[in-house]
C-alpha cells in the first residue's frame, strides 16, 4: 500500500481564523439517550478555517463558486518545495531550487513548525511575479501552509488577483510540517458548495 501524508490541519474550537472572520463551533443537536438513537450535531465556521480550497469568488464578484470549480486542478501530481522562514513573501528565489520538470500543482512549505492554535498576523504571502512566473511554468495549483497568498493587512491582495486573471487555484493553511520537499499525488477535494466562497478539504499527498 502506498504512504499517505495527512496534510490537514486539526479542525476545532481552537483552530485559528482571520480576525473577524467565524470560527468553528459545534452544537449538539440531538444525544444519544434512552429515547435517542443517534448524535447529531450542527456546524458553525467560515469555509476558510482548516485546510480549505478558494473560490474565485472569494477574490472577483463575478467569480465562480466552489462547487462550479472543475475538480482535476486538486487531484494529480503536485511538488512539495521548502521555503522555510520566506518572510513577509515567498520569492521566486525561495523556489527556484526545485522547479525543474515542474508538475501543474506546488505546494510550498514556510513554517518550521505550523500555527495550529493562534492566528499569524504576519503570515507569510507570495510575492505576485513568483506567481505570474508559476503560471507561466504551466503551474495550475499552488498550495500553502499559510493561511493566505497574500499578507494578511493587504487589501490589494496582487497574489489573489494574479490567480484570477491567469486561473489557477489555491490551497491555503496546508500542514506540511512532516513532509520533505519532492513530488507527491495529491488530493484535495472541495465540497460541492453551489454558493460558497470556499471550501473545507481533507488534502491528502500520497506516494508516487
Amino acid at each position: 500500500m502506498k504512504k499517505l501524508w495527512d496534510i490537514s490541519p486539526p479542525v476545532d474550537a481552537h483552530s485559528p481564523v482571520f480576525p473577524g472572520d467565524t470560527p468553528f463551533s459545534q452544537q449538539w443537536a440531538a444525544t444519544l439517550s434512552d429515547s435517542c438513537p443517534v448524535n447529531v450535531s450542527a456546524l458553525t465556521l467560515s469555509p476558510h478555517v482548516g485546510a480549505h480550497a478558494d473560490a474565485p469568488l472569494h477574490y472577483d464578484p463575478q467569480g465562480a463558486a466552489v462547487g462550479a470549480l472543475d475538480l482535476a486542478p486538486f487531484l494529480g501530481r503536485c511538488r512539495v518545495v521548502h521555503a522555510l522562514d520566506a518572510s513577509p513573501l515567498i520569492t521566486w528565489a525561495h523556489l527556484q531550487h526545485a522547479l525543474t520538470d515542474l508538475p501543474p500543482r506546488v505546494l510550498v512549505r514556510t513554517y518550521r513548525q505550523m500555527p495550529l492554535t493562534q492566528f499569524d498576523a504576519q503570515l507569510p504571502g507570495f510575492d505576485p511575479e513568483c506567481v505570474q512566473r508559476l503560471a507561466d511554468l504551466g503551474v495550475q495549483l499552488i498550495g500553502t501552509d499559510s493561511a493566505s497568498i497574500d499578507p494578511a493587512d493587504s487589501k490589494a491582495l496582487l497574489s489573489h488577483q494574479v490567480i484570477r486573471q491567469r486561473g489557477l487555484r489555491v490551497l491555503e493553511n496546508l500542514w506540511l510540517d512532516e513532509v520533505a520537499e519532492g513530488d507527491y499525488e495529491l488530493i484535495a477535494l472541495p465540497l460541492k458548495w453551489i454558493s460558497a466562497d470556499a471550501s473545507p478539504v481533507r488534502a491528502v499527498l500520497r506516494e508516487l
